[in-house]
This record gives C-alpha cells, structure tokens and sequence, in this order.
C-alpha cells in the first residue's frame, strides 16, 4: 500500500506545479481557420483533457473561454488571422504563444494530418515546451504596421496605372515626353493640345489620371498620420538623422523591427532583413546560398533601395561600397552598405541618441 501511494504521489507530480490541485497548469493548442477553430487542451502529463471545435468569432470564444480550467496556457501557429485572436485571448490565459510556421511544419511533420492531430501537437509542443515560439508584436505597433503596409499597397497600385496609362499612349502612337508625363502641368498639357489622343482613349487616360492623383493624396495623408504619431515621431526623428535614412525607411524599421531589443546582436538584425545569404554546410564544406528568402521582405526592399542612395550622403558608406565594387560585384556592394545601415540603425535605437558620423566622432576625440 505504501509503494502505492508513492508511486501515486510521482504520478501527481507530474500534473501540478507546486503539488496543490489548484496550481495545475492545462496546456491548449489551437488550429486556427478562417471559419473555425480546432482545439486540444492537455494536462501537463499528455492526458487530453478536452478537445473539439468552435465558430472564429469573438462570442463564441467568450463563451469557449468560460467553460475551460485554469490555470492555462494557450499556443497557435501564425496566420493572417493571428493577430485578433491572439489580443482576445491574452487576458484569459497566464501565457500565450504564436509558433512560426516553417519551423512548427517541419516538427510536426506527419503521415496523417488533419485539424485536431494539428491542435493536439501544437499542444504537446507547448506542454514539453518545444514550441517554436515567434515575436509577436504588440496591438499599437501591429496597428500601425498595418497602415504602413496598405501605403505600399496604394503604391503599387499608383505604379501600376502609370504604366497602364503609358501603355495606352503608346498603344495609340502618342509622342510624349516619358520623364515628365505623370507630371500635373504637362500631363494637362498633353490631354488638351495633342491631336494624336483618340477620342476612345480620352475616358480611360482621364480615369487613370484621377486614380493616380487619389493615390497621391492617400499617400500623403497616410505618410503624415504615421510620423506626426507620438509613439513614433521622436524614434523615426533620431534614425533620419543617419545619412540616407528618409521618412519611409525609417517608418519601416520602426514598424517592421518592432522592439529592436530582441535582436541580441547586428548579425540576427541582418539576417531578419534578408540581407545575408543562407548556409549549408557538411563536415569540413561550407557552402554560402543565395540570399535566404526566410525573411522580412517588406524591409529588405525598402532598405535594398536606401542603400543605392546612401553612398551620397555619406563618405563612410561611399567608401565601403567603392571597396566592395572593385572586388567586382556590384550587388555586393548594395547589400554591403545595407547591412551598413542596419548597424547604424540598430546603434541610434539602443543609444536612444542622434547618429554622430565616424568623422566627426575622431575629429572630437583629437579635439
């Protein structure tokens, strides 16, 4: 009887935490679809204690919420549809972790797959805590993320239909200047005195002229909300001051990088942004990739950009893509003075301080 209740005791100890029954810790995996939710609830020792399916909506997970156990962790794997559910169901649980996918894909690789074996592994993975765990940024710079990326979406659009007004031109045999066609004066010019503009094209280069300057105007409207934001005015304020570092790179690096504190070091900054390339190496042979494309391609565009027009700015940054062109490649360069920038941009946000160039740095020191 004695051996019995010993080895009932160490059964126990595996359910609870602190060996009182009201500390036991229920661990929750959810499969996230656009429609449904497909969950797991586990005790600490693997037992389901729970499992089944529920609507995607708000009140059905009020409702769900109410009838479980505590106290309770909860893990998903990111979506597009993450983020609301994750800001809903942080008040209810003591944690709650997001699994990057790629990652939670090749640990939970399986013959048989379906929506509960996923909740149930993504429960497992959390109870022995090898979940995969990804940043997830917080609700006010999400927000405001969001509004970035759909600036960029009316960008391409804008970009689109330039060329598609252009195409119209030239489809009809229209002589026009090129540099200065999108432009408000001549483009009024050209509709109204060149005889060459069919009259079945008219409607549609007016229509696309009014969808480019709506654009234009959103543009601006978007751009200025963003930095006149308290939460971001004095950051985006300090990293402008690093040459060639305008206002939508460093609403990007904001917005994008988040909290630069979870970047211990510039190499985990660098390869977040895609800026370096991937490694496969076996035994003595290391192999460099191409670029990875395990990235975040938002900022790596924006800063593959900046740094074509950095080296004006800067002596530093001229120097350093000088020397990278004369070992012969050119897009080496480029990705040399955006890894430059990075460092740059990481040093102004943990210094909280404006960006001093090298040269004036020794210049003081000599002083």
């Amino acid at each position: 009887m004695l051996q019995e209740a010993e080895l009932s005791c160490e059964a126990d100890s595996e359910n609870y935490l602190g060996g009182s029954s009201e500390t036991i810790m229920y661990y929750i995996g959810l499969d996230v679809h656009k429609k449904t939710i497909s969950y797991c609830v586990k005790e600490a020792a693997g037992h389901v204690h729970r499992e089944g399916k529920i609507g995607a909506t708000r009140g059905e997970l009020d409702a769900w919420i109410q009838t479980l156990p505590q106290p309770r962790m909860m893990a998903m794997e990111a979506t597009i549809f993450t983020g609301w559910i994750y800001d809903h169901l942080l008040p209810h649980a003591e944690k709650v972790k997001v699994a990057h996918p790629l990652v939670l894909r090749a640990i939970a690789a399986a013959k048989k797959k379906n929506d509960r074996i996923d909740a149930g592994k993504i429960a497992d993975c959390l109870r022995c805590d090898f979940l995969p765990e990804c940043h997830m940024a917080s609700t006010e710079i999400r927000d405001r993320r969001r509004t970035l990326r759909y600036r960029n979406l009316v960008i391409r659009q804008m970009v689109q239909m330039k060329n598609r007004v252009s195409g119209l031109l030239m489809e009809s045999g229209v002589s026009y200047d090129k540099q200065r066609l999108h432009k408000m004066g001549y483009f009024s010019e050209l509709f109204s005195t060149n005889e060459e503009i069919s009259d079945s094209i008219r409607p549609l280069l007016r229509l696309g002229r009014e969808h480019i300057l709506r654009g234009q105007r959103l543009d601006r409207a978007l751009i200025s909300s963003l930095e006149r934001d308290p939460l971001l005015s004095e950051r985006l304020r300090r990293l402008r001051t690093i040459p060639g570092v305008g206002p939508i790179t460093a609403l990007t690096w904001a917005l994008e990088i988040g909290d630069y504190t979870r970047f211990p070091s510039v190499k985990e900054a660098i390869s977040y942004c895609g800026l370096c390339s991937a490694e496969k190496s076996s035994a003595d042979k290391v192999m460099r990739m191409p670029i990875s494309k395990q990235r975040n391609k938002h900022i790596q565009h924006v800063l593959v950009e900046a740094a074509k027009l950095a080296p004006r700015y800067s002596h530093e940054l001229a120097l350093l893509r000088e020397k990278e062109i004369q070992r012969g490649n050119k897009n080496r360069a480029t990705l040399a003075v955006a890894r430059k920038l990075v460092a740059y941009m990481l040093a102004v946000d943990r210094r909280k301080q404006d960006f001093v160039p090298a040269e004036e740095l020794a210049a003081k020191a000599v002083a």
